[in-house]
């Protein structure tokens, strides 16, 4: 790992380089065609690289362990450029990448994605996400959904809590009615907590406590990456309730989308999230342009950037929020 300045490189080129690029490079919103996309859809490429992710994410973390364990010398300008380097790929490799594996069916990809949302403390996320936030995504009832003129540091606090409350509630309704009980080990949240804490006691033995302590700070890094990310995708827009017990369907129109090129390529076509929540099936690859989403005005990085100025964040994104569709 570099040292000194030099170790906030990652840093620079994720909140720096690409919101800058991200201003001049116009966003792209061509769409494949169904030729193109059968074509993606038989390249294994793009699988093997989400693949490749998992053992690099495993080595970087072992590589920061290792260098915490080693790092006498280190000044506290180094340790958190690599606690923040380490914060961004928890972010961006870890629980994005998690985040699309765990929409696949089969079982090998699922656990793919258990383990590198292990690396990042967020084990909850599986549970949370695929059967909490996109059945109630865009409505008062999902806790990864912000209000209108909702602040995202009070957002991070609500939004940690409420999903992992959710993830028990998720479970426990499952297993209500089942013979092994609720808080048996069939319940995930149980093993998933049993998981992390031994991942988190492991690295305490092997590596000690500061590098122990360091890797809990980056995975929160991690987690407020994520819960940003979650806070612009969706920040003030509303399905419309039909009945007492029942909103609309979840549309393009209910997530916030962006076709700028950097941020897509990065971050595996996350950005294109209204096509994802509309068919969350779809293969990252494949994910379209619809005209009907409303449009961030710069990429990830850049709005993630703008979020933490709430008054500049309000000012911008307010005036783009559908009138007849806002929380």
């Amino acid at each position: 790992m570099h040292s000194g300045w030099l170790s906030y490189t990652t840093l620079f080129i994720a909140f720096g380089v690409i919101p800058l690029l991200e201003l001049f490079i116009q966003p792209d919103d061509s769409n494949a065609s169904e030729e193109e996309q059968k074509k993606r859809l038989d390249n294994k490429a793009y699988d093997f690289l989400l693949y490749a992710i998992v053992p690099l994410q495993f080595i970087m973390l072992f590589w920061f362990l290792w260098n915490f364990t080693h790092a006498a010398n280190a000044s506290l300008a180094t340790l958190v450029g690599w606690l923040l380097a380490m914060g961004i790929l928890n972010g961006a490799f870890g629980i994005n990448v998690a985040h699309e594996l765990g929409h696949r069916p089969n079982k090998k990809d699922q656990l793919l994605s258990k383990l590198l949302l292990m690396s990042t403390l967020y084990m909850h996320f599986f549970i949370e996400h695929n059967r909490g936030h996109h059945k109630y995504v865009s409505t008062p009832n999902d806790p990864a959904s912000a209000r209108k003129n909702e602040v995202l540091y009070f957002f991070w606090i609500r939004a940690v809590i409420q999903s992992w409350k959710s993830a028990w509630k998720l479970e426990r309704r499952r297993l209500k009615n089942s013979v092994e009980g609720e808080w048996s080990w069939q319940n995930s949240m149980v093993r998933y907590s049993f998981i992390q804490t031994s991942f988190i006691a492991l690295i305490l033995v092997v590596f000690g406590w500061k590098a122990c302590l360091f890797f809990c700070i980056s995975a929160l890094f991690g987690i407020l990456l994520l819960e940003t990310i979650n806070y612009i995708e969706h920040y003030g827009l509303l399905r419309k309730k039909i009945s007492e017990l029942r909103y609309e369907d979840v549309k393009p129109c209910h997530s916030w989308n962006s076709n700028h090129r950097v941020g897509r390529l990065f971050l595996f076509e996350l950005s294109r999230h209204s096509d994802h929540h509309y068919q969350p099936a779809k293969k990252y690859q494949i994910l379209e342009h619809t005209p009907n989403s409303p449009q961030m005005p710069t990429g990830y990085p850049g709005m993630m950037l703008l979020s933490l100025i709430p008054p500049l964040f309000f000012w911008v994104m307010n005036k783009r929020i559908p009138k007849s569709n806002s929380i």
